[in-house]
């Protein structure tokens, strides 16, 4: 057979190979998978067939492997088991008429309770936050759990480094989690390891990519909770990682960015549920079983009212959690929705609900930033904004060069949520949340008062600023948002 032969029969058999590929992607793609999402797995397929199916090979499955799954299912059992005599809502307190399903929804996916008798302190400056949870540690008598998306050693965080060491030293177990790709990605994560293991504490990095010490699962899979429980008396959520401000990156520096965070101290029944959290990853890195402490109960004493609810979303779930909480949530508004989102890349279901929302006449907000630390990822943000101004949305850019990277939302000044998540398809897809409901005005009216803080700082977009955008703005902006759809 002479070289030519040899070419042909090699172009008529890749020819060939490819057509198979592009056939058994119509069959398997599609599976359980958004329609959006399926359709542009499918054009890349088809264009860059060989291309296409490695990368949906690595990174194609939205889920953790099966054994995680497993594990996680088991906890929800264990924790139903054991909360099952609570009441969906308390009878003294029930909040608005429609927040009982909500709640039953909640507990549902995510099997963890709504307990009263909470109080909640929000935190909106940086380094009163840190101040905060520095202070709690140093206070720890019986553990210390840590677990953050992006854990580094620097200057800003180095007083809380030393309160973890000084618990040590007290003889307080002080367990870490940081996600190994989150931290890996900033400066100093071999510095941040050495001090873990310098001052002594037990650590491990969440859902490692690792394949040479046989730990692994799609690449772009995330824990991206932030949290602290001390003693199982106080605990902190928030969107806040325990890094300087700036993230350490140079160009960070250079553009003078600055992270602007909410978190929210806790004490009550609910560290209970936080330490559940907590204490389900721990255990699901380690290969354990769950042993989590039985969770407090519905106390009949409690000197507050204040209802609280953790909803845990991600990839060890069955279902979008977070997801099916914010559109239920915005779906039941009677009068007013404020969303903070840095990052809003919306699935179909929630832009239908928030621009249903303005539709039915009520008052819908959006706080964004106006510049993005991701380029795709704000692009793709940009591209809804028509949709939305459109259905009456009204969109606040928080000014440059903060970055505002707060995460919460509030229905009719009485329901709250304030967590980790943002509402793109990365969150609800791809990346392990926490998020807190908090039924209470005046929580809500505290979250208002950071959103009209929000709102005097920033300049409302309108509609016509926004189709001023030149023509290379827009298509690079609906070319991200296709990209937005690859999970």
């Amino acid at each position: 057979m002479g070289p030519l032969d040899l070419l042909l029969h090699s172009t008529v058999a890749l020819d060939v190979l490819g057509l198979v590929v592009r056939a058994v992607a119509l069959a398997v793609v599609p599976v359980n998978r958004r329609p959006s999402s399926a359709m542009a797995w499918l054009i890349l397929i088809f264009a860059l067939p060989y291309v296409g199916i490695v990368a949906f090979l690595l990174i194609g499955s939205p889920k953790l492997p099966a054994d995680r799954r497993r594990r996680q299912r088991e906890v929800n059992r264990l924790i139903a088991e054991r909360t099952a005599a609570l009441p969906v809502v308390p009878a003294t307190d029930p909040g608005p008429d429609w927040l009982a399903p909500v709640v039953a929804l909640n507990r549902e996916l995510g099997a963890l309770p709504l307990v009263t008798g909470n109080r909640a302190e929000l935190i909106e400056e940086y380094d009163a936050s840190l101040q905060a949870m520095t202070d709690a540690v140093d206070a720890a008598e019986r553990f210390v759990h840590v677990e953050f998306y992006i854990l580094a050693s620097d200057a800003t965080t180095a007083p809380f480094f030393a309160a973890m060491e000084r618990a040590v030293q007290r003889g307080v177990p002080v367990r870490v989690l940081y996600d190994h790709v989150g931290s890996l990605r900033v400066p100093r994560y071999r510095r941040t390891v050495r001090h873990l293991r310098r001052i002594g504490v037990q650590w491990r990095p969440a859902l490692p990519v690792q394949p040479w010490r046989m730990r692994y699962q799609r690449p772009d899979l995330r824990n991206h909770r932030k949290l602290l429980v001390v003693d199982g008396e106080v605990a902190f959520v928030g969107s806040q990682n325990l890094i300087d401000r700036s993230y350490l990156k140079r160009a960070n520096v250079r553009r003078g960015l600055q992270w602007q965070e909410l978190m929210v101290r806790l004490e009550g029944p609910i560290v209970g549920s936080v330490n559940a959290v907590f204490t389900t990853d721990w255990h699901s890195e380690r290969g354990e079983a769950w042993e989590g402490e039985i969770l407090p109960g519905d106390p009949a004493d409690a000197p507050t009212t204040l209802e609280c609810q953790v909803v845990p979303s991600g990839p060890g779930f069955d279902n979008e959690n977070n997801l099916r909480l914010f559109n239920t949530l915005i779906y039941n508004a009677r009068r007013r929705v404020s969303i903070t989102s840095p990052y809003f890349v919306p699935d179909e279901s929630l832009l239908h609900a928030v621009t249903t929302a303005a539709q039915r006449g009520l008052d819908v907000e959006l706080f964004v930033s106006e510049i993005g630390d991701q380029p795709l990822v704000f692009h793709a943000q940009r591209s809804y904004y028509e949709a939305l101004l459109r259905a009456g949305v009204r969109i606040w850019r928080y000014p440059a060069p903060s970055i505002l990277h707060a995460k919460h939302l509030t229905i009719d000044d009485e329901v709250s949520v304030i967590g980790s998540s943002n509402m793109d398809m990365r969150s609800f897809d791809l990346n392990m949340e926490l998020s807190l409901l908090v039924s209470g005005r005046d929580f809500a009216q505290r979250l208002g008062t950071v959103q009209d803080h929000y709102r005097a700082l920033s300049r409302e977009l309108t509609l016509e600023e926004h189709r001023r955008l030149r023509l290379p703005s827009r298509v690079l902006d609906n070319l991200a948002r296709l990209t937005s759809a690859l999970q």
